[in-house]
């Protein structure tokens, strides 16, 4: 009788525990970006440096917890051929799964096109964080998603070796 009791509590903490950890990994940490506080970004062809763009129809949210969990939802009236002749292109755009209740971001949806070309990817903003960028994947119609994902240096620093040549200082809680 007492062995029942005790595998019906240690039964109850674990669901308690796997309800909670389900809830925080998936909605505690995420705020709403509102629309009036959002900044579009693109990174320039001739400048180099990111340049605010217009945008419509923003969704987006964004986490303390981590650099990458930012995802963001948005119509561009600039057109794709304008776009990709001033703006970089980032070849390595890969976006990243977004918490299934923020349903306007679809990554497989997104990766797909973008691999089959009816997307293209941008360099929205270069080291939002270090090691950290901005992509922004555009589609024909003016539809735009966004995301934060490790660059080439991130991914080195992270990993715990020195900065490659090429890339900025890693700030102290880095190393």
């Amino acid at each position: 009788m007492i062995a029942k009791l005790w595998i019906s509590a240690i039964m109850i903490i674990a669901l308690i525990a796997g309800v909670a950890l389900y809830y925080l990994q998936v909605y505690a940490y995420y705020v709403e970006v509102p629309a009036d506080q959002a900044v579009v970004d693109m990174v320039s062809l001739t400048s180099g440096e990111a340049e605010p763009i217009a945008f419509d129809n923003f969704r987006g949210i964004d986490s303390d917890s981590s650099p990458l969990r930012y995802r963001a939802c948005y119509d561009m009236p600039a057109s794709l051929a304008m776009l990709t002749e001033t703006y970089q292109i980032a070849d390595d755009a890969e976006p990243r799964v977004a918490p299934g209740w923020f349903d306007c971001f679809d990554a497989k949806q997104i990766g797909a096109d973008l691999q089959d070309g009816v997307a293209v990817g941008f360099l929205g903003q270069k080291d939002v964080k270090y090691g950290i960028d901005r992509i922004v994947a555009v589609y024909p119609d003016g539809r735009a998603y966004a995301w934060h994902q490790i660059n080439a240096c991130g991914e080195v620093v992270f990993d715990g070796n020195p900065a490659p040549e090429g890339c900025p200082t890693p700030p102290e809680s880095t190393r």
